[in-house]
């Protein structure tokens, strides 16, 4: 039973980092479109945060097989 509540547990903590990546993007897009010139500096703080919150849903998913 155990095994079962684990993939619930990580398909919810995927909601997460799904979510911070969207707002990521919808800020570098909606920056962008603002201010066309700063593209490069907002380009690699998306980039940036894109891999902290990649990196939290891949954190998740090795604790989901260490814990299993």
């Amino acid at each position: 039973m155990s095994g079962n509540i684990a993939i619930v547990g990580y398909g919810l903590s995927a909601i997460g980092p799904g979510i911070g990546i969207g707002l990521i993007f919808a800020a570098y897009i909606n920056g962008v479109a603002r201010q066309p010139e700063a593209r490069g500096m907002l380009q690699s703080i998306a980039i940036l945060g894109f891999a902290f919150a990649e990196a939290l849903a891949i954190f998740g998913l090795v604790l989901f097989f260490i814990n299993k």
